[in-house]
């Protein structure tokens, strides 16, 4: 099955609002860091759980261009279409 955009960063909310923590409004155009309050060490957590779930790797520089969910779901599906 090929993963949209749409679909993995339906699956990062869905995965983010499992957080209590995390503001309930949240969608893909919510910036990680501004809206969600993340500081680097939740963000690397986070994103690993990310990782782990769709079984991709996301390299380190590339993370200093994901502002948003949606950049990531983007990040993750063109690595996943790379492989």
């Amino acid at each position: 099955m090929s993963e949209t955009v749409a679909d993995v960063s339906a699956l990062i909310v869905q995965t983010l609002l499992a957080n209590p923590k995390v503001p309930r409004d949240i969608n893909g155009s919510s910036k990680i860091v501004e809206d969600l309050a993340f500081d680097s060490l939740a963000v690397m957590n986070f994103v690993m759980e990310i990782e782990d779930s769709l079984d991709v790797s996301v390299p380190l520089d590339r993370l200093a261009d994901i502002r948003t969910i949606d950049d990531l779901a983007a990040c993750v599906v063109s690595l996943k279409q790379a492989t």
